[in-house]
């Protein structure tokens, strides 16, 4: 019965989690395409068969539908890659062509499709900043509390006490920029600015990327643990939580950005990488852990999501980005067989990329 709560645990917070920055970031093409003037012919949430819906005022058909990853909104003419053809669109009266995707300036059309990923991040920093104004934000000073035998930090000659303030000359405030910046310049020689005894001492350190057993870690740690005593959680005023919920953003952000290139370069490993299964299984790790932590989780998902689609590969929305910015500099759009073939090459990365990290998940899995 454990293992069935469980299971129902993970699949219905997973459920829950993809609906939500799904809809976001769905909402966001659908506002500023209603605030322009465009008309929305479909909302969905899902794929496939509707489940059910309604018709809106404006003529927007809003459906559930049956499977349950991810969603679209379909504008009124938009029927190719780039919607910047009108082959399609010569039988439109002139009122049709007003209220067309394809018949939009350039500057509506990228406006349009660049907030769907914009509504993600806003969603970010407002789910931070109600969270920090609320609850409060967990905050400790980057004082090591304790040493780990064996460790890099060990090895280093780093002491409890002391006080961490640059790690890869990126200066630090508090400990959890010690736990963001390791994982991302500590896979080689990693330089460590400490305060003590009221020096400056800087040594050089090697994060350890394999466990006491010869594993390999998801990320290289430097062996430093927090004394708990010191994490106080201060609840912030609203231009206070706005700010610190625009730079946990941005952090974030930056992080995934770094790692992405990291793998990339091939400087990180790629088993890093995640799919749905990890998704799930870390949405139901959250959930059982509260709802303040399923939150956070979502608003941190939200951000990769928003992330992922500014990434400039056809059928994602920053290849639509990509695309107009190349007609902005041509003055005409691609020709139709160019953009089929860049929509059968993103087709080909994007379920490459969902294939290779779901097979990372699988054997993940399998090895425990």
């Amino acid at each position: 019965m454990d293992a069935l709560s469980s299971l129902l645990t993970t699949g219905g917070s997973f459920l829950v989690l993809l609906t939500v920055v799904v809809f976001v970031h769905e909402l966001g093409h659908f506002l500023i395409a209603r605030w322009n003037g465009v008309k929305v012919e479909v909302f969905s949430v899902g794929f496939g068969r509707e489940l059910v819906g309604f018709y809106d005022r404006h003529g927007t058909r809003w459906r559930l539908s049956l499977l349950p990853f991810g969603g679209y909104v379909k504008f009124f003419g938009d029927a190719d890659a780039a919607s910047a053809t009108e082959d399609d669109l010569n039988g439109l009266t002139e009122d049709e062509r007003k209220v067309a995707f394809p018949c939009q300036p350039l500057w509506r059309k990228a406006a349009i499709v660049f907030a769907g990923p914009a509504a993600n991040f806003v969603f970010a920093i407002l789910v931070f900043a109600v969270v920090f104004m609320t609850v409060g934000r967990p905050m400790a000073p980057a004082v090591i509390g304790s040493v780990r035998a064996d460790s890099a930090a060990a090895t280093a000659g780093l002491l409890a006490g002391d006080r961490i303030v640059a790690i890869a000359g990126h200066p630090v405030e508090e400990f959890a920029d010690v736990q963001r910046l390791v994982p991302l310049y500590g896979m080689d020689a990693m330089p460590v600015t400490v305060v003590r005894d009221g020096g400056e001492l800087t040594v050089t350190t090697h994060p350890k990327s394999l466990d006491e057993q010869g594993n390999r870690l998801p990320a290289p740690i430097l062996g430093v643990v927090i004394s708990q005593s010191s994490v106080e959680v201060k609840s912030l005023g609203p231009i206070e939580a706005v700010g610190q919920a625009f730079e946990n953003t941005w952090t974030i952000t930056a992080s995934t950005v770094v790692a992405m290139g990291q793998m990339v370069r091939g400087d990180r490993g790629t088993e890093d990488l995640g799919g749905p299964i990890r998704i799930a299984e870390f949405s139901g790790q959250a959930a059982r852990n509260g709802l303040l932590s399923f939150v956070t989780f979502i608003a941190v998902l939200s951000i990769n999501l928003g992330l992922i689609n500014l990434l400039p590969v056809p059928v994602l929305d920053g290849g639509h980005l990509a695309l107009y910015a190349i007609q902005a500099i041509r003055g005409r759009p691609l020709g139709e067989q160019a953009q089929g073939i860049g929509v059968k090459i993103g087709l080909v990365f994007v379920i490459g990329l969902m294939i290779f990290s779901t097979w990372n998940d699988i054997l993940r899995l399998v090895r425990g």
